[in-house]
């Protein structure tokens, strides 16, 4: 019969790693292909990752697809294409291989159902004939503050009442056999934590239909694939001493390499209020994240500061400098808050970090994919943009807001429209005129000589100040109040460009 013993950890002994070496350190990260990637998940991800990096261990991506209900189709190859766009690789898993294989739960039907015979051998599971009509009717009878739970009902059934129960060919679920004694695990974020039995009861491993539940395969595959070290979201931290039961009888019945992983439990991360952020919050899915243009090294940065950080006066870090110093005994196990507004701060930090070539490359995807720029570019349109890069750089915090910036320098002439919101004062006329007779001779047109030529014209000619003088010209070239610096615009766009635009800006205005 199966029994729960807990020592505490062995002082000597490496806190965090026991009796291993570094590059023993085995971690997993097993998404459920159900839709778009929750930002709490990538966080697990990423914490798991940059554990196997730290200690050179190895990092496994398990696909956990017995649920078949809220599988997607479409999401296998999203998860796989999602944690690649972040740089998170996996040393095992879909794409890859590896020992323990296939990383994939649905194909692993036989070794669940070769468990469970074992299982149910050795007497650590049994058969439940319990009907929802028998479960729900003894709950309702339980007595006011007991503990709700199954309360054992089949666990003690003699052959003559099995056989019974299969003479009426009565469906049944299969439970495992929870010992009447407390489940003390240490917690590398928490430390000791101790359930009590009243509070584990006896739980279903297979349903009536014979279909595993994670309650058997998630350990089950963690002992085969010899997960060492479990790093997960506090919300699981119920669901751990019915695993750890499971990890012990596992390893009594010869599954696996017989050692019961190390628990990490993360903060929870919190969206408005004071609530779980959940998949229906806005700003809860990775999705939303690569479509506005979020570099996946600025948001990995900000989702590590949801529990940890590299430094008390530092929130900026590369991930390479988070795997050199990492420490999981560090993580704060208080709820975290995300925080929109940080989030994109980090991801304004990082942008003003890349070089301007860098930045370059990766404005260009959204300016095509805003059907901009053609695929590839245009030597001229290539031209324009790295231009147009360094002017923006400072003033965008994400790549979907950079390509707002510039839009108008990848937009034909006769298509430029002035924002409604945008009201061109009265002496906007003699403003446009002045600008165009300037632009018409400057030599050369680049932004020095086109800034001194309108400086001469407007604010010494017309006698305006600067923003009544060239707010105008700017409105008329962009068809914005907000744009990249004027001179440089107008250099970037060109003579025949800017003159366009300004004469189309006064044609639209009353003739003085």
């Amino acid at each position: 019969m199966l029994t729960t013993t807990t020592t505490a950890p062995d002082t000597a002994a490496d806190p965090v790693l026991g009796d291993l070496a570094p590059e023993q350190v085995r971690v997993r990260f097993p998404p459920s292909p159900t839709g778009n990637l929750h930002v709490g998940n990538v966080r697990s991800a990423l914490f798991n990752w940059v554990f196997a990096r730290h200690y050179g261990g190895t990092f496994v991506l398990r696909i956990e697809d017995t649920d078949a209900g809220r599988n997607l189709a479409e999401s296998y190859s999203g998860l796989t294409d999602a944690l690649t766009w972040l740089g998170l690789t996996w040393d095992e898993g879909p794409q890859v291989g590896g020992p323990y294989g296939p990383y994939i739960q649905t194909e692993r039907g036989e070794i669940y159902a070769d468990v469970i015979v074992k299982l149910l051998a050795a007497g650590f599971a049994y058969r439940c004939f319990c009907t929802r009509e028998e479960l729900e009717a003894r709950e309702a009878a339980r007595p006011k503050g007991a503990p709700s739970g199954y309360d054992r009902h089949c666990r003690e059934l003699t052959a003559d009442q099995v056989a019974a129960f299969e003479a009426e060919d009565r469906s049944y679920v299969i439970r495992m056999r929870v010992p009447d004694a407390p489940i003390t695990f240490h917690d590398l974020v928490r430390g000791e934590i101790t359930f009590e039995p009243v509070h584990v009861p006896d739980y279903v491993l297979v349903r009536g239909t014979g279909e595993p539940l994670y309650t058997l395969v998630n350990p089950v595959d963690d002992a085969l694939m010899e997960i060492t070290h479990v790093l997960r979201g506090e919300d699981l931290l119920p669901s751990t001493p019915r695993q750890i039961v499971l990890y012990q009888a596992l390893a009594q019945i010869g599954v696996g390499s017989g050692r019961v992983p190390t628990f990490g439990h993360l903060p929870t991360v919190l969206g408005s209020g004071n609530r779980r952020l959940s998949k229906r919050d806005k700003g809860s899915g990775l999705k939303e994240y690569r479509e506005q243009g979020y570099l996946p090294e600025a948001l990995l940065n900000y989702l590590a500061l949801l529990g940890w950080a590299i430094a008390d006066d530092r929130d900026v870090f590369t991930i390479e400098e988070m795997v050199s110093v990492f420490d999981i005994l560090r993580v704060n196990a208080n709820p975290a808050r995300f925080d929109a507004k940080k989030c994109e701060a980090i991801n304004a930090a990082h942008i003003r970090r890349l070089s301007t070539e860098q930045l370059t490359e990766q404005l260009l995807p959204f300016l095509q994919g805003a059907g901009l720029v053609a695929d590839p570019p245009t030597p001229k349109q290539w031209d324009r943009l790295v231009g147009a890069t360094p002017l923006i750089q400072e003033r965008m915090t994400t790549l979907s807001e950079g390509v707002e910036l510039i839009r108008f320098l990848f937009t034909p002439n006769a298509e430029i429209v002035i924002d409604e919101s945008v009201a061109l004062p009265a002496t906007a006329g003699a403003v446009l005129d002045a600008a165009a007779s300037a632009l018409r001779t400057v030599k050369p047109f680049d932004h020095e000589s086109i800034e001194a030529a309108l400086r001469t014209a407007l604010i010494d000619g017309l006698g305006l100040k600067p923003r009544l003088a060239f707010g105008p010209v700017r409105v008329a070239v962009t068809g914005k109040k907000i744009s990249p610096p004027l001179f440089e615009s107008l250099e970037l766009l060109g003579r025949k460009s800017s003159l366009a635009r300004i004469e189309a800006a006064r044609a639209g205005l009353p003739q003085d």
